[in-house]
Parts: C-alpha cells; sequence; structure tokens
C-alpha cells in the first residue's frame, strides 16, 4: 500500500475546545454533536457532505444507540448516502482512524473521507452483562469510563499505576515532570494570544453549544474548559497520587468532552478543498507498538520509531513534534529515549493540558501539527501517543509548498 495518493486538504480539519468532565458539552450525544459541529464546518467551507465516499467514526464511550456506528451522524450532516464504519483504539483511536482513511484512498476503495472522532466522558454508560446461567441469574455490570481507568483488563492496575511504572524505569523524578508539565502551560499560552489567533486557525471560537435538542443555542464557549493555572510553585505543594509516587494532578491530564474532524483525499482532489490551494499535507509514514504490562506510557517510544523508518527520516529532521501525554512521564521518557529535547514538544497545547476525551485527543494534537508546520515554513511532524492495553500508534506528516 502506497499513501503517495494521499492527502490532508489545508483548512479541511477542525475541533471544537475541549471541556472538563460534566462541563459545559456533557449533556450532548457525542456522535449527534460531531454530526452538527461537521454540517456546520462543512458547510462554512462549502463542501457538499454529498462528495463524501467513505467516512470513518472513531469514538471510545458508548452512545445511546451507537451500535448503528458511522452511517448515523454520516447521515445526519448530509452524507446520506456514504458507508462508514465506527473504530475505537482508546486514546490511539484519533490515529488509528487516520490510518483507515488513508487505507480506503491508498488501496482505491474510496476517494474522499471523513474522520470524525468523537468522546464523551461525561456521564459514561453504566452497562450491565446479563448472566442467566450464574447464581442466582446475577450479572455484571461496569461503569465504562471510570471503572475501566482504575482497572486494566489483563491486571487489574489503574492507568496511573503505569505512569508510575515507566517513571520508574527512566529514573524520573518528579521535578523532572513538574518542570515540563510547567512548560507545557506555558506553551498553551502562546496558543492564546493575540486573541487565540492560532486555535482560530482551526477552531470556531466563539463557539455556540447547541441544546440536546440542537435547535437552539445554551450558551457559548470562548475556549477550552477545564484548564488549571499553572504555576512552579503550585505543582510543588501538590501530594503524589499515589503515595511515594511521582505522578500528581499537576503533571497529568483530565477527561474531557469534544470532537475533532479532518477530510482525507486523494492528491487531485486535495487542491478543491483546500483553503490554501499552495499547501501540500501529505503522510509519510504509520508506528504502532505493544510494551510491556503496566507500562503504557513508554509504547509511543517504539511507535514513534516505526512511523519515522517508514518516512525514511531521523529525528533531526522532524520540525515538530507532539504527543498525546496523560502523564508528564510521556514525554520525559520519550526524550530519554531518543534525545529529543522535551522542552521543544508540543508547542501550543496538547492533552495534558487542554484534557483528554480519548478519541479526538490524538486527532485534535496533529490538526495542530500541521497548523504548527505551516507556521514555521513546512517540513516533517510526528505525532505519538500512548492508549490503554500498554500500546501506542504514531504518525509522520509532512507539509510543503505546492
Amino acid at each position: 500500500m502506497s499513501l503517495n495518493n494521499v492527502e490532508i486538504p489545508y483548512g479541511a480539519y477542525w475541533s471544537t475546545p475541549f471541556t472538563k468532565w460534566q462541563g459545559t458539552l456533557q449533556h450532548l450525544h457525542a456522535m449527534k454533536f460531531a454530526a452538527w459541529v461537521a454540517k456546520n464546518e462543512l458547510n462554512k467551507r462549502e463542501i457538499d457532505p454529498t462528495v463524501l465516499d467513505s467516512g470513518v467514526l472513531g469514538m471510545t464511550n458508548a452512545q445511546y444507540q451507537s451500535f448503528y456506528g458511522a452511517p448515523w451522524p454520516l447521515y445526519e450532516l448530509g452524507a446520506t448516502k456514504t458507508p462508514g464504519h465506527l473504530l475505537s483504539q482508546v486514546c490511539a483511536t484519533g490515529v488509528r482512524g487516520l490510518f483507515a482513511s488513508a487505507s480506503e484512498i491508498a488501496l482505491g476503495l474510496a476517494e474522499t473521507s471523513l474522520l470524525l472522532t468523537a468522546d464523551r466522558c461525561s456521564n459514561g454508560a453504566h452497562i450491565y452483562y446479563p448472566a442467566p446461567n450464574g447464581p442466582g441469574g446475577y450479572g455484571q455490570s461496569e461503569d465504562q469510563v471510570t471503572y475501566n481507568m482504575q482497572h486494566d483488563a489483563i491486571a487489574g492496575h489503574s492507568m496511573i499505576q503505569t505512569g508510575e511504572n515507566v517513571a520508574k524505569q527512566f529514573g524520573i523524578t518528579r521535578e523532572e515532570l513538574d518542570a515540563v508539565a510547567l512548560r507545557r502551560y506555558e506553551q498553551y499560552q502562546e496558543a492564546l494570544k493575540d486573541d487565540q489567533a492560532f486555535q482560530k486557525r482551526y477552531m470556531t471560537l466563539p463557539f455556540s453549544v447547541p441544546n440536546p435538542s440542537f435547535r437552539k443555542e445554551t450558551t457559548t464557549l470562548t475556549g477550552d474548559e477545564g484548564v488549571f493555572p499553572t504555576t512552579a510553585e503550585g505543582l510543588a505543594k501538590l501530594k503524589p497520587v499515589n503515595e511515594g509516587g511521582v505522578v500528581t494532578f499537576g503533571n497529568m491530564t483530565h477527561p474531557a468532552d469534544g470532537n475533532a474532524s479532518m477530510i482525507l483525499t486523494s492528491a487531485d482532489k486535495a487542491r478543491e478543498f483546500s483553503t490554501d490551494k499552495s499547501i501540500r499535507i501529505q503522510l509519510c509514514g504509520f508506528g504502532q507498538a505493544r510494551t510491556e504490562l503496566a507500562h503504557m506510557p513508554a509504547a509511543p517510544i517504539d511507535a514513534a520509531a516505526q512511523a519515522v523508518a517508514m518516512a525514511g527520516i531521523d529525528y533531526s529532521q522532524v520540525k515538530a513534534i507532539k504527543t498525546h501525554n496523560p502523564f508528564a512521564v510521556n514525554d520525559v521518557a520519550f526524550a530519554k529515549a531518543t534525545g529529543v529535547d522535551v522542552m521543544t514538544m508540543n508547542n501550543y497545547g496538547c492533552s495534558m493540558i487542554w484534557g483528554h476525551p480519548q478519541g479526538p485527543t490524538g486527532m485534535r494534537a496533529i490538526i495542530e501539527m500541521i497548523e504548527e508546520l505551516v507556521i514555521v515554513g513546512g517540513g516533517y511532524g510526528l505525532f505519538t501517543g500512548c492508549a490503554g492495553g500498554d500500546q501506542g500508534m504514531a504518525v509522520v506528516i509532512r507539509v510543503s509548498d505546492r
């Protein structure tokens, strides 16, 4: 399979603001909300949804009737005859969706694909699994979001424990983590300068929040919700989540709600959908990896190495690196393993600061990476991130002049 004929039209992508758990977006069905946003964003770009001949929905948290997958939101946004499918790879869902859309185009199965990534951590489903042959007929139940964050299906550990394990593996100190957390907050402030000029490159602001029926506005968002002011003194005062550990609520992410989407198409069609036809965005390589049990934050290291190798480059040629970093541990471990300067990664923002709605997390970071590459005049960008199950995915993207 060759990626040579697959491109991302410049500007044919968007993200909502991300909002805190049980915050302003908690009342919105993730699939309906993603469709509503996509319909508005396609209309702004004067893109007819009927030109889409493929759709991919990346989502991890069950919603009412999510059994039906991608065809439902595709129909809602106007792509009434577009086939599509639902996929989930926890926090790696964004990159997995990108790979799925690109693969369909590369194989000639589609020419233009819409990748929708959507999730709502708020109001997570409580699921009951019947067991009529069990003692008393009692089944099992789970709170899908909160229980799984605290209980790995294989070994029963929490996600936070994986951060502690990798910190120990790489000899990472609390001071290193807090220094990176402070730097990430400072980098996010760059995205807010000049009336949020950077974020407005891909995000509609102020953002109108609809009611559950999507018929009227309930409020407006001026940006991300749930970003807490961060100082060195404040970070130092926080106690570790696990006694004797180094991970605190100040150097890790928080659950969030939101969606982010992107069009992928053939090289011939990319100009048609681009808001700047002089910019070319290519997919150069993907990577995936799985590390040892309970060491999730280390998985992006091998995934990134695969993506860089597939692209035929080395880290010295990468101009922008973005990560899904549920823990500052992720970035410090990656830097120690690769020699990359940890303080130059994640310019303008990252999931540790603006939150973690799972499916859209990586997609928003990839969108921001593209815009950063455009600002610096093009070049290669690397996104890599971890996911539950001690796995990771990565992608290398190149921005250039046509």
